[in-house]
């Protein structure tokens, strides 16, 4: 149930975007397209209420009631950038909006990019975390919540490696081709 659920959600996270950019640009409707966006976070809700509800009914939590935390953490810090992201192109497309702005690919820019992203990972994996927690607390039976303890080591790896990457190009930017081309002419 929980694994639909999620699908779901991400589904009508998608829906409610386009629905909400479609009344914003094409169909001239601002108001009906600002409601509809701001109904966004409320497919997280749902989805957190539907989480604790089915482990306080004694499901044992699995993978999905941790992808539940996660989902909800990654759109809690990225849902507003990935609708800006969305809107940009939209406006581009539909009304003459100006080009969306390029992401810096070297150079110190190209590292404080790689930074930001990590710091907004970190937000993500806090709350993500703070949920997973408080399932934990809530449910309070290490014997059905053992992969959520899981999750949160996987994830903390991993945002450990994603630390290494998006500083590695602080230390070592990444070079433009213009600057590798000067180094294979010599």
């Amino acid at each position: 149930m929980i694994t639909a659920l999620i699908v779901g959600c991400e589904a009508a996270f998608w829906v409610f975007v386009l629905l909400g950019l479609t009344f914003r640009y094409v169909l001239k409707l601002p108001k009906a397209g600002a409601l509809l966006l701001f109904c966004t976070p409320i497919i997280d809700l749902v989805l957190l209420i539907a989480a604790i509800a089915d482990l306080r009914r004694g499901a044992v939590a699995g993978w999905e009631h941790g992808v539940a935390a996660i989902y909800i953490g990654a759109s809690i810090v990225y849902g507003h950038r990935l609708i800006r992201w969305a809107d940009v192109r939209f406006a581009h497309r539909f009304a003459s909006g100006p080009p969306p702005e390029r992401r810096p690919k070297h150079g110190p820019a190209h590292a404080r990019n790689e930074r930001h992203g990590w710091y907004r990972h970190l937000a993500s994996w806090a709350i993500g975390c703070a949920l997973l927690v408080i399932m934990l607390l809530w449910v309070n039976d290490d014997s059905r919540t053992e992969s959520l303890r899981d999750i949160i080591r996987l994830w903390s790896i991993i945002v450990g490696i994603d630390f290494l990457i998006s500083f590695s190009y602080t230390l070592w930017p990444r070079p433009s081709k213009r600057h590798l081309n000067k180094d294979i002419e010599r």
